[in-house]
C-alpha cells in the first residue's frame, strides 16, 4: 500500500524530506506524503474511511482529527470538485499536513486549521459543512500501551479529546440532515452507536470490517445524518485479505485509487 523513498523531495516550499521523516505514497504513487518515522502513521482504516465516505459534488467537507492530511488527500483526489478543511490539534502535523497538500498540488481544495474540536465554535459557525469524516482517536486513557510520542499517543488515546467530543463537534458543523462518517474499533461499536444518538447524529449505514473471512470484525464504517431518522442499513461486510494474505479483490480496487463496489452501488 505504501512505498518507502530515502531521497530527498521538493515539498512544494523549496524544502526537503526531514530527516526523521519518511516519502510514502498511495495509489500508485498518484498522492505522496510525509510521515514521522516514529510518530502518527496512518493505516488502511484511513483509506477505507475515505473510500466508505460518499459525498457529492460542491459540497463544504471537514476532517476533524485530520493528522498529516491524509483522508483529505484522498478525497482530493476521488473528488476533484469538493472543498475539504481539515482540523489538527497538534501543529507538527498541521505543519506536515500542509506541507503534503503542497507537494501534490491541492492547495486550492485543502485547507488546515490548527484548533481543538472541543472548542470548535471558537473558529465556525454552525452548520458551516455539509458532511464530516472523522478518524477518532480509538482507546480509553487507561487502556493499552501509550506511547511516549506525543503524536501517536494523542492521535491513539482520548489524551485530548474523547469520541463524544468528536461527535458533539459533528453536530455544531452539521445542518439538519448532514452526514458524519467515521471509522472505529468494531469492540467498541455499541459505545460508537449509542454516542452519536446521544449527540443527535442518527446512525444510517454501517459495515464491518474483517481482516480474514473467518476473523471477527476489528473495524467498523459508521455514516449517521444529523437528526435522522431511526433505522440503520448494514451492508455486506469488507474483507481485507485474502487466505493466503493478499488484498481482496475490492481492497486492491480501493487502494488503486478506485472507488470500492460498495460506495459505487451507495452512491448510485
Amino acid at each position: 500500500m505504501f512505498s518507502d523513498k530515502e531521497s530527498p523531495a521538493a515539498d512544494g516550499s523549496n524544502g526537503t524530506k526531514r530527516s526523521d521523516e519518511t516519502l510514502d505514497t498511495l495509489f500508485n504513487g498518484e498522492i505522496k506524503l510525509y510521515q514521522d518515522c516514529n510518530g502518527y502513521r496512518f493505516s488502511i482504516d484511513a483509506v477505507l474511511l475515505a473510500d466508505f465516505f460518499v459525498c457529492h459534488d460542491g459540497e463544504q467537507i471537514v476532517d476533524l482529527g485530520a493528522g498529516n492530511g491524509v483522508i483529505a488527500l484522498i478525497l482530493a483526489r476521488l473528488h476533484p470538485l469538493l472543498w475539504i478543511t481539515g482540523v489538527e490539534l497538534q501543529p507538527t502535523m498541521v505543519d506536515r499536513a500542509n506541507r503534503n497538500i503542497r507537494m501534490n498540488s491541492f492547495a486550492d481544495k485543502v485547507t488546515m486549521r490548527q484548533a481543538d474540536v472541543r472548542h470548535i465554535q471558537e473558529i465556525f459557525a454552525p452548520g458551516s459543512f455539509a458532511a464530516i469524516v472523522c478518524n477518532p482517536p480509538y482507546r480509553r486513557v487507561n487502556s493499552g500501551r501509550i506511547s511516549p510520542k506525543a503524536e501517536r499517543k494523542i492521535a491513539r488515546h482520548e489524551i485530548t479529546a474523547g469520541l463524544a467530543d468528536f461527535l458533539r463537534a459533528g453536530n455544531y458543523l452539521l445542518p439538519i440532515k448532514g452526514r458524519m462518517a467515521l471509522v472505529y474499533p468494531a469492540l467498541r461499536v455499541v459505545d460508537l452507536l449509542q454516542s452519536m444518538r446521544q449527540a443527535n447524529l442518527e446512525p444510517k449505514c454501517l459495515r464491518m470490517v474483517h481482516s480474514f473471512a473467518e476473523a471477527e470484525a476489528s473495524l467498523v464504517l459508521v455514516e449517521g445524518v444529523k437528526a435522522g431518522r431511526s433505522g440503520v442499513e448494514v451492508l455486506s461486510p469488507l474483507f481485507v485479505y485474502t487466505k493466503g494474505s493478499r488484498y481482496t479483490s475490492e481492497v486492491e480496487m480501493i487502494l488503486a485509487g478506485n472507488p470500492g463496489r460498495m460506495r459505487l452501488s451507495r452512491a448510485e
